[in-house]
């Protein structure tokens, strides 16, 4: 009698057809999703009321400091007394937007923000550069 030699089959190959698939559906989930971020909304028709009133967008405010620490707000020179004066008139809701100079000096900086502070406006952007 011959003697028959059992054959073992090596695992050499992962089969990569599940793997395929499941990112197939998972690309389709986020191309799906995508769409409605990149609307901001899911899109919905709104019921249409005649006492409606529309909220009224406020622009932001730019409070600039040069590099010889000259106070700005919005293209207007004035002192720290006067910047707190006008950003007391505005909304607390409205964004403010810092850019200080990065030659200015540190105190200019943090006697801006002080005055944000005491006033707690909290929309408040400090714009850089990459």
């Amino acid at each position: 009698m011959a003697k028959y030699k059992k054959q073992r089959k090596r695992f050499d190959e992962i089969n990569v057809i599940p793997f395929i698939d499941i990112m197939l559906v998972l690309l389709v989930m986020v191309l799906t999703t995508a769409t409605f971020i990149k609307q901001g909304i899911i899109p919905v028709d709104l019921p249409e009321a005649k006492a409606a009133e529309k909220e009224k967008v406020e622009k932001e405010v730019t409070v600039y400091v040069n590099a010889k620490g000259e106070m700005f707000f919005e293209k207007e020179q004035v002192d720290l007394k006067q910047l707190e004066e006008k950003l007391s008139s505005i909304s607390k809701e409205q964004t403010v937007v810092l850019r200080s100079d990065k030659e200015s000096k540190f105190q200019d900086f943090v006697s801006v923000m002080d005055i944000l502070k005491r006033l707690k406006h909290e929309q408040l952007y400090i714009i850089t550069k990459e």
